[in-house]
């Protein structure tokens, strides 16, 4: 009885679609880094799962400039960013991804060009996603594709 509860349990992942492909993200969090195309300069969003959502929980950038989060809170660092709370619920990040902004994801174990997974200009969305274990075991993990295919 127990084991056909658990084969029909669906567990939270992290999910991206890339290519019409669908990757799963075993971390909780994840950065998304890349080059702002104003500004030529380092910007990075901290996401986190939070039950069915993804949760913006800060932003990093250099200066303050074009697209500049208007809400928040600026968090002290010692780094010579600026480090701002958001704690903003998304559905999803439907992502433009490009060797000129570098588009990247940062996950506590491996660093993730997602510019060099997929041609200039692809659409990756990121989501929040509940599968079944046997999907979630089965499943192609991000952090393994490593070249476009």
């Amino acid at each position: 009885m127990v084991l056909l509860f658990i084969s029909f349990m669906k567990l939270p992942i992290i999910q991206f679609v890339i290519d019409e492909q669908t990757y799963i993200l075993t971390d909780d969090t994840f950065q998304l880094q890349w080059i702002h195309s104003v500004e030529k300069e380092e910007w990075v969003e901290v996401y986190e799962r939070d039950h069915n959502q993804l949760l913006l929980s800060k932003t990093i950038l250099q200066t303050f400039g074009a697209g500049t989060p208007s809400e928040g809170s600026i968090i002290p660092s010692d780094d010579n960013r600026i480090h701002m709370e958001i704690n903003r619920h998304v559905d999803d990040i439907n992502l433009i991804v490009s060797v000129n902004v570098q588009t990247t994801v940062i996950t506590k174990q491996k660093t993730i060009p997602l510019y060099t997974l997929t041609d200039d200009y692809t659409n990756i969305i990121i989501s929040v996603e509940r599968v079944h274990i046997w999907d979630y075991l089965g499943g192609k993990r991000l952090n393994e594709r490593s070249t476009k295919q």
